[in-house]
């Protein structure tokens, strides 16, 4: 249980990270960007999960990049339901994606020596 709230406070803080990185990628606060991080943790392990399933053919023709597409989506998602959480657009969202994938690789890395 206190692995998940440290593994939800470093993604919170990810989301922060992002957003100073990325042009379009806002986060008012750190409670925007706490309730931002579980809303898209439930999207990418609900109606992600079922996404990356059915377009997994697709995601092997693209090398992986169609996931990007489908984290994308799930971000603009999880903006268009969070207060003080706001994406403009595909390109910040695919980018903030990208980096947030980076970023949660290197958490998971962090979380695993513990």
């Amino acid at each position: 249980m206190f692995r998940a709230l440290i593994h939800w406070l470093l993604s919170a803080i990810a989301l922060m990270v992002v957003a100073n990185l990325i042009p379009g990628f806002i986060v008012n606060d750190l409670r925007s960007a706490l309730l931002a991080a579980l809303v898209i943790g439930v999207l990418n392990a609900t109606i992600g999960f079922f996404l990356k399933v059915i377009t997994f053919p697709f995601a092997i023709l693209t090398f992986g990049v169609f996931l990007l597409v489908i984290n994308a989506m799930m971000i603009l998602l999880a903006a268009k339901i969070v207060p003080g959480f706001i994406v403009y657009g595909w390109i910040p969202a695919f980018w903030g994606g990208v980096v947030l994938a980076i970023l949660g690789m290197l958490i998971r890395a962090l979380m695993k020596d513990q």
